[in-house]
């Protein structure tokens, strides 16, 4: 089976849980009820044996496909030779609203670390609950998920062709299917594997083997609609939602969330499409913001470089907050406020790197062997060892995006002063330790220059708290941060810089690291200083492939894992900043027009972009290289002439 390209697909979202369908109207990636939750359709990652849900127009072709506008509602609309139509597909948002604040307690103690995390949810089954597991739904007030696949004729006549394969658990387990009744006594299609329900309402489809198909007719003016339901299996079917008025309320959630947009008209779209795809990766509920909505798709096709993104890193969350903030989302800041106490739990001194969407530090990572692997890239992973890593640059991301919030008006509650203290505490007792760094390199721990510069951001952004904002601490404690934020500097400088005065990847090497880039974002030094255009040019000799865009890294040395990779498109938008604040301006639009380019038509990113096969790669889509794209946008305003 031929794998569809990554870009030729489209994202749903319910700010819960995603799906990925191709053009040609395949979903091929589902993961109900929840973002880590088991996929149901996973031919993405296999073949069609492992579940999907194909709807087309017999002897069509597509003529377009959008999203409508201020949403993440698709549309797509088919020519056949005998009539129109239009397929409009979406995940709805129903129920409460956002999760609430107060996830802590004031302990009455200033310097404690957190306050107890709340107890959300429950378990039906009587186990633990854990990632990708239905019964761990902390923080979901409904107990259903709907997928919504709507069809409407518009000339002449058209053939709705329809095939459905439910393989639950990574494709691996074949239901029980049968038709029964839902709650309200409607005829429905219903599968049924372990804690994992079920429900197609709409037309019939008919059994074929272990497939199930259905061939329907419309003519103009008629239409017709399939809803798709995910309920624990123990409970009765829920009834058929009323599909209009969830379309009514899901655009309006949409809209009303991503409000009016001030950017530059040649960019509004993609600036648009990144903050609604950062709001699709954030959990409704829980504040929890996913690095991507996919598993193993690969960054070295047929390769080995296949990793499990859906999951809250503390990196990846914090730099998006700050793109977010900078469009005026401090709602979005708040409840990932709330998510990072909960996470953290009173426990600072065991900090991870990476969290589940509710929080939980379990994230065993294994490999699915009867998984074949986009394109043959195996081994298929779920979960992510990584999260054991020490990584030196993370609470100093965290601080830097906790300090955008205070700037833009965020009062600290009676826990989030004393968690940064806490957090200041714990790079503290840590400071002479080596890293794996930002990439999450798997070979040996080493003093990466980006991770020290941002364990002298740490330091930075606490003392600036006390001193710009009267946040409490001792006179002990800001003289012991401020000796520590300069004694780091003087190491950086004096360990970390090339005899050509560039950066280096780590203390002593002679590598250079995209990384690096992101030294300006912090204040440790500003984007024209000599040793950032030395680090730059470094860059551009070392990593900029023949047509312009740049990789990471190299791959020998630290990397530790076989093969290659592609250019990181986040890496490049880090560039576009850089060129555009050290005056560089027309190379910083060129390049921001030629990742502009590397996005699909709905303006959606991957983690990288083959160059050589004109292609995306790696997990997709991806919130990394949308907060780079916002904020090269708002360098290039910023430093507008």
């Amino acid at each position: 089976m031929t794998s569809p390209l990554i870009e030729d697909h489209a994202l749903l979202s319910d700010q819960r849980a995603t799906a990925l369908v191709t053009r040609e109207g395949v979903i091929n990636w589902l993961c109900l009820p929840r973002f880590d939750s088991d996929a149901l359709f996973c031919s993405l990652l296999g073949d069609d044996e492992n579940g999907h849900w194909s709807l087309r127009i017999a002897d069509g072709e597509v003529l377009s496909r959008r999203y409508l506008p201020g949403t993440m509602v698709l549309e797509t609309v088919w020519r056949s030779p005998t009539g129109t139509a239009t397929v409009t597909e979406y995940m709805p948002i129903t129920g409460g609203g956002e999760s609430g604040t107060g996830a802590g307690t004031d302990t009455g103690d200033s310097d404690s670390a957190v306050a107890d995390a709340d107890s959300t949810g429950g378990e039906a089954t009587g186990s633990s609950p854990g990632p990708g597991s239905a019964s761990s739904l902390s923080g979901d007030v409904d107990d259903h998920a709907d997928l919504v696949r709507h069809v409407e004729c518009h000339e002449g006549e058209v053939e709705v062709l329809q095939e459905l394969k439910i393989r639950f658990e990574y494709g691996q387990a074949v239901p029980w299917v049968r038709r029964g009744e839902d709650e309200a006594g409607n005829r429905v299609l219903i599968a049924v594997a372990g804690g994992d329900g079920i429900a197609l309402h709409g037309p019939a489809l008919t059994p074929h083997g272990r497939t199930h198909r259905g061939t329907h007719r419309l003519r103009a003016g008629e239409s017709t609609c399939w809803v798709l339901t995910w309920f624990p299996s123990w409970q009765q079917v829920p009834a058929a939602l009323e599909s209009e008025t969830a379309l009514e309320a899901t655009i309006a959630e949409w809209t009303g969330w991503l409000g009016q947009v001030r950017v530059d008209a040649e960019y509004e779209e993609p600036v648009t499409r990144s903050l609604l795809v950062l709001r699709a990766l954030t959990h409704r509920r829980t504040g929890g913001i996913i690095a991507a909505a996919t598993t193993s798709l690969p960054e070295d096709f047929g390769g080995v470089r296949n990793w499990d993104y859906r999951y809250c890193w503390l990196r990846d969350a914090a730099l998006s907050l700050e793109a977010l903030l900078g469009h005026g989302h401090v709602d979005a800041a708040a409840t990932w406020r709330d998510w990072l106490l909960r996470a953290i739990a009173g426990d600072p001194e065991r900090l991870q790197i990476m969290y589940s969407i509710t929080g939980d530090r379990n994230l065993p990572e294994r490999e699915v062997p009867h998984l074949a692997g986009y394109e043959g890239s195996v081994p298929v992973r779920v979960g992510n060892g990584a999260a054991d890593q020490y990584q030196a640059d993370v609470v100093g991301e965290v601080m830097i995006a906790l300090a955008a919030m205070r700037d833009a008006g965020l009062e600290e509650t009676a826990w989030s002063w004393p968690l940064q203290k806490a957090l200041v505490r714990y790079t503290e007792d840590r400071i002479d330790e080596p890293d794996q760094r930002i990439w999450e390199m798997r070979g040996d721990p080493a003093y990466f220059t980006h991770g020290r510069v941002m364990v002298w951001a740490t330091f930075d952004r606490a003392v600036r708290a006390v001193e710009d904002h009267g946040l409490p601490a001792t006179t002990e404690q800001v003289t012991r941060w401020k000796h520590i934020r300069d004694q780091v500097r003087q190491e950086i400088m004096t360990r970390g810089v090339g005899a050509d005065g560039a950066l280096t990847q780590t203390y002593g090497s002679t590598e250079v690291d995209a990384s690096l880039l992101q030294i300006p974002h912090t204040g440790f030094l500003p984007a024209n200083d000599p040793h950032m255009l030395a680090t730059v040019a470094r860059i551009e000799q070392d990593l900029r492939t023949e047509d312009g865009l740049i990789l990471r890294y190299r791959t020998q040395g630290q990397d530790g894992l076989p093969g290659d990779e592609h250019p990181f498109l986040v890496c490049c938008f880090w560039l576009v900043e850089q060129y555009a604040a050290s005056g560089r301006r027309d190379e910083a639009e060129a390049l921001m027009e030629q990742l502009l380019g590397c996005a699909n038509d709905l303006h959606l990113l991957a983690e990288e972009f083959d160059s050589g096969a004109g292609r995306m790669a790696g997990n997709f889509p991806q919130a990394f290289s949308h907060l780079g794209l916002i904020r090269a946008v708002d360098a290039l305003a910023t430093t507008r002439d």
